[in-house]
């Protein structure tokens, strides 16, 4: 009987360590991440509910009265939490290096709990625990080859910095709640007619994407380095910094983006301003919460560039002028342009221009041609006439709020306005009221509001209460194409606000 039920275990581990190592991989090997998922993922439907419940006190009946009983918990981590797919939809497993580490970690983990078990006279009711606590496997062997990966990585990052060293390029750092990676592509737009520029592709923003972007970008001959650096807690851009050696840094935004995982606005800006501790100019986004005062404190011991978009007396101010953004550099009117900028990250790119001592005039003519972000309020029309504004890689309240202008100034009038969303992740205690927020201002503007998933979805029903629009509510992504093809046609408008993978509920 304990051979079978340790069998069944296993077998039931299988799907169930699928689930949760992609959470992992998706969530970058934060240890934890993948426990929170598994509560969120087990408390998202009453179904779910139900079933974890059992599960729970199957586990239980296993201990304390015949180990058989665990077969009803087993069934339940083979099939459930229903919804999580072991395969995914969205984001499926890559078995890279990093996580074939990580698989073999945890059965390591499993089979040394186990067999400890059996030893001890009470492997099968272990067995089926072990196989229930999946999540807090993958954690803890998350936890436990973290050393390892840094160590590994640690021989990429001093390749990186001797690369540097060599080519001896002025790194311009980037850092932000929102923001980041739409000022790196200006920052480089503008730069690029006046001195060779590389910059960081993509959300290459941590110590692998960094190093990666050296080793395989950086040619002889760069004059500008750009460097995105994101940050998930404290020490580490401060940690990007010891290599990397920014000669300009930039803060975009203060934002609760990741509030959840830096507990406060105060972390986050003590967190962000890291990059201003080894740097020689910084250019600051003082519009932004906290900013103000971190550009007073830095100008005492650096040369401060302050950007704007609401402050006349800022260095570069970028204001919004009816459908043109108006340029002005110490107060000098420098250009108008057209375009659907966020005026503050345009204001932080040319301020980029300013600590360089690029001439205005080299920079000035290619203000007109800034780029999109790839999936960052683009917008464009559809072969079947519909104007699309896709904003499926932003998750933040204030990129949120000009979006969904966007939508109002490029629909046509009159006709049908949707904004499909699931809402917006990570923002700590913030979070319902945010997107409650969001619905309410998108229910306003819209004719049709299009609820994805369950993780916002009491938050967004709830704001969306304080507008006219019809509300739709799906279970996915695919479904939530599927009614835009369905419902809108020439001439009607939608913007796909935020996107969350499938390992979200």
């Amino acid at each position: 009987m304990t051979a079978l039920v340790v069998l069944a275990a296993v077998a039931a581990a299988v799907p169930a360590a699928l689930r949760w190592l992609r959470v992992a991989q998706r969530e970058h090997y934060l240890p934890g991440s993948v426990t929170r998922f598994a509560w969120r993922w087990w408390t998202s439907t009453p179904l779910n509910v139900v079933i974890g419940v059992a599960t729970v006190v199957a586990v239980v009946a296993a201990w304390v009265w015949y180990p058989a009983v665990g077969a009803v918990a087993l069934v339940a981590v083979a099939a459930g939490p229903v919804g999580l797919l072991p395969k995914g939809r969205t984001s499926k497993l890559a078995w890279t290096r990093r996580l074939r580490a990580l698989t073999a970690t945890t059965v390591l983990v499993a089979v040394l709990a186990v067999s400890g078990g059996w030893l001890a006279g009470v492997a099968a009711p272990l067995a089926v625990t072990a196989a229930v606590l999946v999540p807090a496997l993958v954690d803890a062997a998350l936890l436990a080859v973290l050393p390892i990966e840094r160590q590994a990585a640690s021989r990429y990052v001093e390749e990186a910095a001797a690369a540097l060293r060599r080519v001896d390029p002025v790194v311009v750092a980037i850092t932000g709640s929102y923001g980041k990676t739409t000022t790196k592509g200006y920052v480089r737009h503008l730069l690029s007619g006046s001195v060779r520029v590389v910059a960081s592709p993509a959300s290459f923003n941590n110590t692998a994407g960094l190093s990666r972007a050296v080793n395989e970008g950086l040619s002889a001959g760069t004059e500008v380095f750009v460097a995105e650096m994101g940050t998930y807690g404290p020490g580490e851009i401060r940690d990007l910094c010891a290599w990397v050696q920014p000669g300009v840094s930039v803060i975009t935004a203060i934002g609760p983006v990741h509030l959840e995982r830096m507990g406060s606005i105060e972390n986050i800006v003590a967190a962000k301003s890291e990059i201003l501790e080894s740097t020689e100019v910084a250019v600051l986004n003082v519009d932004a919460p906290y900013l103000a005062d971190v550009a007073a404190r830095a100008a005492t011991r650096m040369e401060v560039v302050r950007c704007s978009a609401t402050d006349a007396r800022a260095d570069v101010l970028v204001r919004r002028e009816g459908e043109q953004l108006s340029v002005l550099v110490r107060s000098e009117k420098l250009t108008s342009i057209r375009a659907d900028a966020h005026p503050t990250n345009v204001a932080c790119a040319l301020g980029v221009a300013v600590a360089l001592e690029v001439p205005l005039g080299e920079v000035a003519p290619r203000l007109a041609t800034l780029p999109a972000a790839p999936n960052r309020q683009q917008v464009s029309t559809s072969p079947r006439g519909v104007v699309v504004v896709d904003d499926t890689f932003n998750a933040n309240p204030a990129g949120a709020a000009v979006a969904i202008d966007l939508l109002k100034r490029h629909a046509s009038r009159g006709r049908r306005r949707a904004v499909v969303t699931p809402g917006m992740v990570e923002l700590g205690a913030t979070q319902y009221g945010e997107n409650a927020a969001l619905a309410a201002a998108a229910s306003r503007a819209a004719t049709d509001l299009v609820v994805v998933g369950r993780t916002n979805r009491r938050a967004l029903l709830e704001g969306a209460r304080h507008g006219p629009a019809t509300v739709h509510v799906v279970d996915n992504r695919e479904e939530a194409v599927e009614w835009v093809r369905a419902n809108l046609g020439p001439g009607d408008g939608v913007l796909y606000e935020n996107d969350l993978p499938d390992h979200y509920p």
